[in-house]
């Protein structure tokens, strides 16, 4: 019985038909004689699979391994030559005419070709043979009836041993014959394939060929989701992903999804790209985070793994700082300032509430309740490299650093909090005076960074600080080359704040003793939480699914991932990255032209550390950029003194003028003072206008250096 299993083994690799069309290949593991089948098994995700299939399906997608053919002998079909008379066939072959077919020209049921490979071509006559040109002798009546014996042999042959002479071929022929047959076979099971697909696939969805393409990728996915008994990891940085469900404006243009979170730290982009005849595909690209949360996920389930584990850490001396990243429209303040209903905002459902919440229940904690802790809160926006106070009124604020090196944001109201709900009021005082306005997707919604901190103070003293980051839209950042000064401005400040966002992010998680925070206003605004020894740090890259926004996506989680990359071994170092101290002095060295100042040094290491990413024509920009707000503030500044000076000129001319009126006023004093006061006038507007000819100077080089941005790499992160 094991004869019908053909060439089939133990061992040997075949292919099989899932029940979804798919054809792979299998091992088999046993062959089962009681019903002609084998039982094969496959690795798939990791797991072993397998199933019972039967002979006849097992030899029609690999007929190699099938028994051959038994061909029974014909009892016309006379013996076998002897040598003798194969020797005399290959002579006479030369001059024998044709072969004779059957009476009535069609092929007996004994002379058809067997073959189980191709069907056989008819039989040909063959020309007659051209008479040699010499004969050595003529032959003797014994050989002249020896040959013509052999000839009526060879006529007498049927077609079936013609046929089987036929297929004496070498290997290689019949192995190409072989693959020939596979080919074809395949093409007619793709055609198949393609035939079902067109029926069950919608062909008025855009792009309904990728669609496809992405449910055959998803059905071999083995899908396990991050769910609330998986345990919270401790990382001093943690990143994590989130994608959003497709928007309304996504649902009417019937974009693709093209994002795929399979488990519970793994996200998956399925781009879609085009060979050169035209033919698309999808490139799978992987990326690997703490967390990733696909788009049923709510707001509460990201705090549960990102932001709630730093609530602690604030308790304990320390700072605690989460960032929401990603292009305008990806949910980042739906995810920090809470869910959308239209224009109106739940401020309850956002990641500043819920931490707020669990601040006020942990202060009734015993352990800490007897540390009398005040709790505060600021909310301030960072827009153009300009700082404002959204709990008053927009108030333009500055910052300083004081003798201890310290950062102090000068001006910036700290209000009381007793319970969630003050916090609450808070937020939608400030949302309601943000720059970004109020949804969550339109033109404005990403215009600024937004800052929203919980202070921890003991006895008028900081204790902890947890600050919570709305960051701008990262697609902003390309702006650098806009015709618009107000837009270059915005592009240059947030792709400035990101780039030094992640140095510094890299400087905290590789304990180095430089951090360049003084390269942006949003880094040097959070110095604090960046030098803490007791310092920890969270990352969400927020990101949309459609595939109009796959671009955008991909940089999202680019950035991302090389914050993660660059904290997983804090050992590792970067080829051709140079320690910062070598950095610093090849700077000092290099660049003395440009002057020195601690915002401009630390801008220098930012652009000298991302080099592959940063043109030298964006970090003139940036230069330019930074030069012009420097003189900016200068200017503002000193013109604001002389204004106060001017009142209090006006003051002073106006008791000389009223000494005037007296009969006998001293003539000589009037003339000594309004000289007094028209030389300082002069000195202190003088100054201030060669001031202002320096700032318009700034101004212009600005704009140059905006039109000298190589347009092959206009931004440094996008």
């Amino acid at each position: 019985m094991l004869g019908s299993f053909g060439k089939i083994v133990v061992g040997v690799y075949v292919e099989i038909k899932r029940s979804d069309g798919r054809i792979h290949q299998a091992m088999v593991t046993s062959l089962n004689e009681d019903n002609e089948s084998v039982t094969v098994e496959w690795i798939e995700n990791g797991d072993t699979k397998g199933k019972e299939i039967d002979l006849e399906s097992i030899f029609a997608l690999n007929p190699d391994v099938a028994p051959a053919e038994e061909i029974a002998p014909s009892p016309e079909t006379p013996p076998p030559p002897t040598p003798t008379s194969v020797k005399v066939n290959k002579i006479t072959k030369q001059n024998r005419r044709t072969i004779a077919p059957a009476k009535n020209g069609t092929p007996s049921r004994d002379n058809r070709v067997v073959s189980t490979r191709a069907r056989p071509a008819p039989p040909q006559q063959l020309e007659p043979s051209p008479p040699p040109a010499q004969q050595p002798a003529q032959p003797t009546q014994a050989q002249t009836a020896q040959q013509l014996a052999n000839e009526a042999s060879l006529h007498q042959l049927s077609r079936k041993e013609f046929g089987q002479l036929s297929r004496r071929k070498s290997n290689c022929v019949k192995e190409v014959e072989k693959l020939q047959e596979k080919r074809e076979r395949r093409r007619i099971q793709q055609q198949e394939l393609r035939e079902k697909k067109a029926q069950e696939v919608d062909t008025t969805v855009p792009n309904y060929e990728i669609l496809y393409m992405i449910r055959d990728f998803r059905a071999s996915l083995d899908y396990r989701p991050l769910s609330t008994t998986d345990l919270i990891e401790e990382h001093r940085i943690c990143v994590c992903v989130r994608k959003r469900p497709l928007n309304k404006k996504e649902l009417t243009i019937r974009d693709l999804d093209v994002i795929t979170i399979p488990s519970k730290d793994v996200v998956m982009v399925h781009e879609p790209k085009q060979k050169v005849d035209l033919t698309r595909y999808l490139e799978n690209q992987t990326f690997r985070f703490d967390y990733a949360f696909d788009d049923s996920t709510t707001n509460e389930m990201v705090y549960r793994f990102t932001a709630r584990p730093l609530v602690e850490t604030i308790f304990e001396r320390g700072m605690a700082t989460c960032f929401a990243y990603g292009q305008t429209g990806s949910g980042k303040t739906h995810t920090m300032g809470g869910d959308f209903s239209g224009k109106n905002q739940d401020c309850s459902k956002g990641i500043y509430a819920l931490a707020a919440r669990d601040v006020f229940v942990m202060l009734k904690k015993p352990c800490y309740k007897k540390l009398d802790l005040q709790v505060y809160a600021t909310f301030f926006e960072i827009y153009s490299g300009k700082v404002f106070d959204l709990l008053n009124g927009k108030a333009k604020l500055r910052v300083l650093e004081d003798g201890k090196q310290q950062v102090q944001v000068v001006g910036l109201h700290e209000r009381d909090v007793k319970c969630t709900e003050d916090v609450l009021k808070l937020i939608e005082v400030g949302n309601s005076c943000r720059t970004s306005g109020q949804t969550s997707a339109n033109a404005h919604s990403s215009r600024s960074h937004a800052v929203f901190q919980i202070i921890l103070r003991r006895k008028g003293k900081m204790h902890g600080k947890f600050s919570l980051i709305d960051l701008a839209g990262n697609e902003r950042g390309a702006d650098t080359s806009s015709a618009d000064r107000q837009t270059r401005l915005e592009g240059a400040e947030i792709n400035k704040s990101l780039l030094a966002l992640k140095e510094c992010i890299r400087a905290l998680g590789r304990n180095k003793p430089h951090t360049p925070f003084r390269a942006s206003k949003l880094t040097q605004v959070l110095r604090d939480s960046f030098i803490g020894e007791n310092s920890r740090t969270c990352m969400i890259a927020t990101i949309s699914p459609g595939m109009t926004s796959c671009e955008n996506t991909l940089n999202t989680l680019r950035y991302a991932n090389r914050v993660k990359e660059l904290t997983v071994d804090t050992n590792q170092v970067i080829e051709g990255v140079r320690p910062n101290i070598h950095v610093v002095d090849l700077l000092d060295n290099d660049w003395d032209h440009l002057g020195s100042s601690p915002q401009r040094d630390d801008l220098k290491l930012l652009c000298e550390q991302n080099e592959e990413e940063v043109s030298p024509q964006l970090f003139n920009f940036h230069e330019a950029v930074s030069q012009m707000v420097e003189m900016e503030e200068q200017v503002l500044e000193d013109h604001r003194a002389v204004f106060q000076e001017s009142i209090r000129w006006l003051e002073d001319e106006k008791v000389l003028l009223e000494m005037t009126e007296e009969v006998d006023y001293d003539v000589d004093s009037y003339a000594t003072q309004l000289e007094q006061i028209l030389d300082q006038k002069i000195d202190i507007l003088t100054e201030l206008r060669d001031k202002v000819k320096s700032f318009r100077s700034s101004l212009q080089e600005e704009e140059q250096a905006s039109k000298q941005i190589n347009p092959k790499r206009p931004r440094a992160l996008l």
